[in-house]
């Protein structure tokens, strides 16, 4: 019983118009939107929906207060507290009845097997917790301000001293996160990464041959290439597996790549990889690609094993490392880190490659997933080449920062879409997905070429802050294949819906969200690098090669 009362007590002090807001914003957060959530990530994102909900509802009373509109009679006040409760308790247990079947109508139109039946219990008992802890600290936060406030009463007027209380606090609590209680995190989080990259896996064996990188020979030791690094000179096709698909005689792919222990700054590291390049013959091959990694130095083997395949292993790929922390954490502490990277070993690459006679070097282009994409479309300065430009690049899952990728779809023919856009007349950059959308009628490829692969899907590239105020372009007009018609706009709602959708966007299965399907790079490869000998029907034997080894692959 006493357990009973302190409970009773405890939600005594849960104002209705907050539990009002709290329920409504709950039950949005059920819908769908860009992709399937498990429960976990729906019962988080659900909690502070509900929180940011009920804190709305009492902003709005504080509000109303604050411009002192008189207030509803004790009769109408008791019938309108009635009635929100009814609508409220409606909505939401209508919204819990019906998540589940939400979410799975968003699975089935994406081809992906059903939910299991305990999706909303679990949903519940994450989004619950998270409220209450979220609340209390909200609760925390306020009596901060009001204590600011009441001290600020003896100097300032009542409205002035709330409106300097809340500014006040907000910087107090802000240099508090970023910085003891942020430094201690990323101190932890750095510790972590680093032995995570230190971590030599039994599965991948350190190589033999004398022109590999991490070889006895190599100017890199095997253990300074870092766990990304090592897998990434490990993997990929080999000279006989591209022989034999190919049914005739192939070359031994090259990679060169830098690990962050090889040298102290990205200009050693990049002179480093060159002098590796040189050593391995790499600026002898037909095709020379600078790969810029994602945040904890991993290359998607999905976006490089197609071109090795299409150029019969006549190719070499570099890149090296600037972070063993993951994209999201990276792009947070570390901002300038990739472009810096990547900057420092175009240069080093391009300039040696445009010393070379034009018509026995290899053809240079660009390549990066995610973060590395980022880092990747600013190592190039467009006046520094110029006058000896490079052949391309195929960039895929750009994030909304990327500047470029920005300029192009912002700057679109008006009758593109904005998750499809065509940009000018074609020469310079397209566009594609997973259907092949680089063929466009009448246009024509300049000497650059430059192809972004994105998905619909992905919420890395199509989340954006207007979505917390504003529909967005990608759901006016025509939607992407991928993006179900259920979705709907709805105000703060969606935009913390994509957001938390970010989290899970390369769980889903390869060719959906962030997870980039190797099938889907081949055309972009092919109008990038222009490979010999290849008809639609070998093509469609390549896809069919790499569907079969499609997986769900760990991405950072």
């Amino acid at each position: 019983m006493f357990v009973l009362r302190r409970v009773q007590d405890y939600l005594r002090g849960f104002p209705l118009p907050g539990l009002v807001g709290a329920g409504l914003f709950f039950a949005m957060s059920l819908a769908p939107s860009l992709i399937p959530r498990d429960p976990i990530i729906q019962g988080a994102l659900s909690g502070l929906s509900a929180v940011i909900g009920f804190w709305l509802g009492l902003l709005l009373i504080w509000l109303w207060n604050f411009m002192q509109i008189p207030r509803l009679s004790d009769g109408p006040a008791r019938i309108a507290r009635i009635f929100a409760s009814i609508f409220t308790i409606g909505v939401l247990a209508y919204a819990v009845w019906k998540g589940a079947e939400w979410q799975d109508s968003l699975r089935l139109f994406l081809n992906l097997d059903p939910l299991e039946k305990i999706y909303s219990p679990i949903v519940l008992l994450v989004a619950i917790p998270t409220a209450l802890v979220l609340r209390e600290i909200g609760r925390a936060i306020f009596w901060i301000v009001k204590g600011i406030s009441n001290l600020l009463d003896h100097i300032l007027p009542r409205r002035v001293s709330q409106v300097f209380g809340i500014l006040l606090a907000g910087i107090l609590l802000t240099q508090l996160a970023l910085g003891t209680i942020g430094r201690l995190a990323l101190e932890s989080l750095d510790e972590m990464f680093l032995a995570i990259d230190q971590l030599i896996d039994d599965d991948v064996v350190a190589p033999t041959h004398d022109l590999t990188t991490g070889s006895s020979s190599s100017l890199i030791s095997w253990r300074n290439l870092g766990r990304q690094g090592r897998r990434f000179v490990a993997s990929g096709p080999d000279q006989d597996e591209i022989a034999g698909f190919h049914e005739s005689a192939a070359l031994r792919p090259i990679r060169v790549y830098v690990g962050l222990g090889a040298a102290e700054t990205p200009e050693q590291r990049a002179d480093l990889a060159l002098n590796e390049m040189k050593r391995v013959g790499a600026f002898d091959r037909s095709v020379l690609v600078i790969a810029t990694p994602t945040g904890t130095g991993w290359i998607d083997e999905a976006a490089v094993d197609p071109l090795e395949y299409l150029h019969r292993g006549d190719t070499a790929i570099v890149a090296q490392q600037y972070s063993y922390l993951t994209s999201y954490v990276s792009i947070l502490v570390e901002p300038g880190y990739a472009t810096a990277s990547a900057k420092a070993l175009f240069n080093a690459v391009y300039n040696h490659w445009k010393q070379l006679p034009a018509t026995d070097r290899p053809k240079l282009n660009l390549q990066g997933l995610s973060l590395g994409s980022s880092g990747s479309e600013q190592s190039m300065n467009l006046y520094q080449v110029l006058g000896d430009l490079i052949d391309g690049a195929v960039w895929s899952g750009p994030p909304f920062t990327n500047p470029n990728w920005a300029f192009f779809t912002e700057a679109r023919n008006p009758e593109s879409p904005f998750w499809l856009p065509e940009f000018d007349n074609g020469s310079l950059v397209r566009f594609t997905n997973q259907r092949n959308a680089l063929e466009i009628p009448g246009a024509r490829w300049g000497p650059m070429r430059l192809v972004y692969l994105q998905y619909a899907s992905d919420p890395i590239t199509f989340f954006s802050t207007e979505l917390f105020y504003q529909e967005p372009s990608w759901l006016i007009g025509e939607r992407g294949p991928d993006v179900s018609p259920d979705l709907e706009w709805i105000p703060i709602v969606t935009g913390l819906q994509v957001a938390f959708d970010m989290i899970g966007a390369s769980a889903i299965g390869p060719g959906l969200g962030h997870l980039y399907a190797a099938s889907h790079y081949i055309y972009s490869w092919i109008a990038v690098t222009e490979p010999e000998g290849w008809t639609e029907a070998e093509i469609e034997r390549l896809k069919s090669h790499f569907k079969g080894k499609e997986k769900l692959r760990l991405f950072d």
